[in-house]
């Protein structure tokens, strides 16, 4: 009997030829990571254990959600994390300017493969599957065994096959591709199960595309997203990936629980309302304006050189509307140097944006942008809950790039088309 790539990955991991869906396997680990919010409590579980690291070479530190450090106790947090990174030689330890947002420098400094198991302390670990990987977010006791042994435990999930025909559509993109996703399904659609995306409209999404759509998985309650390995990843890791990288893709009778069909051609973007994900709409179909009063263009989910290109493109010459704030965060050093030299930051600056130095910052409610009482904010984020971004009483309405920077010149929530001549 066939297997999906996620069992696939499994049972190579576990030593054995064939898992099936409600198996418990214990499995070699990757690569393990954590950042500056459960970073530091698992490495307290950690030394309370007497052990040393498994392999300083496959641990990921990342001190990014509150960094650089808005105040004291952030501080304290980064040092536990500086201090445990020296003791030890952690190989892939980022330092304030030499950090990004975790989810974009792991794919983009090739630490992250085709074929890998990894786990991670934050939920959206699970965007590594975007270059192929089994990637799922844990909680820190998990995280400090990895740590120390190397290996996890995983109840073998089952799949949802998400099979994607056609090419994206005018002015859509990966963002428009999940929040549809979710909006079909549901925040709790795909719990404890895997979504892979199958179908000849992979090949019409980039890279960064499949990046975000494989961030928000969890947002459907998914355990990992998972894209096949094909020619447009095999250019992305061939460029990045310095070691060698086991790829994998579906057998012709692999099993899945579910098949949810997306016809690419027909998307249009869309926006998630306050305060849950899954409430997806048509900008199209808005029937009042909905005035905003600040927009963010950046995170894990659309911090990319991509994502800042379609900003780019749109905000170019034009000004920001005078009742609304835009704040820009590139989420990678790389991705920062690159759109200086294009003219970009030059281009938001001009525009009347902010730029800030890579960070999750407000997509968390950290800093950098947090939202008053009856606030709203359009954001490229990925969670749109209640008091995610700030006050219990604003608003947080989720979007790709295009819609972000369209809403960010008309004041309310657009879309490009409305600025075409």
């Amino acid at each position: 009997m066939g297997m999906n790539m996620s069992e696939k990955i499994l049972a190579s991991h576990s030593g054995r030829d064939h898992v099936e869906p409600g198996e418990l396997v214990i499995c070699d680990l990757d690569l393990v990571m954590a950042n500056d919010v459960t970073g530091p409590p698992a490495i307290k579980i950690f030394e309370s254990m007497g052990k040393e690291v498994f392999d300083r070479e496959k641990i990921a530190l990342v001190p990014d959600h509150f960094q650089p450090a808005k105040d004291i106790k952030s501080a304290e947090l980064a040092k536990i994390m500086r201090d445990f990174a020296r003791k030890n030689q952690i190989v892939h330890y980022f330092e304030q300017g030499r950090v990004g947002i975790e989810h974009v420098i792991l794919p983009e400094k090739g630490i992250v493969a085709p074929g890998m198991l990894i786990i991670g302390a934050d939920s959206h670990t699970c965007t590594y599957g975007a270059v192929n990987g089994f990637s799922t977010g844990v909680g820190t006791t998990d995280l400090a065994v990895g740590m120390a042994t190397g290996k996890a435990w995983f109840k073998v999930p089952e799949v949802i096959n998400v099979h994607l025909t056609g090419k994206k559509a005018k002015y859509t993109c990966g963002k428009d591709v999940i929040l549809t996703l979710i909006g079909k399904i549901g925040v709790d659609g795909a719990l404890y199960k895997v979504l892979e995306f199958t179908g000849d409209g992979v090949e019409s999404l980039t890279m960064t595309d499949r990046l975000t759509i494989s961030n928000m998985a969890i947002e459907a309650g998914a355990k990992a997203g998972i894209f096949p390995f094909d020619e447009t990843m095999k250019k992305y890791v061939e460029t990045r990936v310095k070691k060698e990288f086991h790829p994998v893709n579906p057998d012709p009778d692999a099993k899945y629980s579910a098949t949810v069909e997306i016809d690419l051609s027909t998307l249009k973007p869309v926006v998630a309302f306050p305060h849950l994900p899954e409430n997806v709409k048509a900008v199209e179909d808005i029937a009042e304006p909905i005035q905003i009063d600040q927009v963010v263009l950046g995170s894990c989910t659309n911090g990319r050189l991509e994502d800042l290109q379609i900003a780019e493109k749109i905000l170019r010459g034009r000004s920001i509307n005078k009742n609304v704030r835009c704040i820009v965060i590139p989420g990678s050093r790389e991705v920062y140097r690159a759109a200086m030299s294009n003219g970009w930051i030059e281009t938001f600056i001009d525009a009347g944006c902010v730029v800030s130095t890579p960070t999750c910052g407000p997509c968390l409610g950290g800093y950098m942008g947090i939202l008053a009482a009856g606030e709203r904010c359009v954001s490229t984020t990925n969670r749109n809950f209640r008091g995610r971004m700030g006050h219990v009483d604003s608003e947080v309405y989720l979007a790709s790039p295009y819609v972000a920077a369209a809403s960010a010149i008309l004041g309310r929530i657009a879309t490009p088309a409305e600025l075409d001549d």
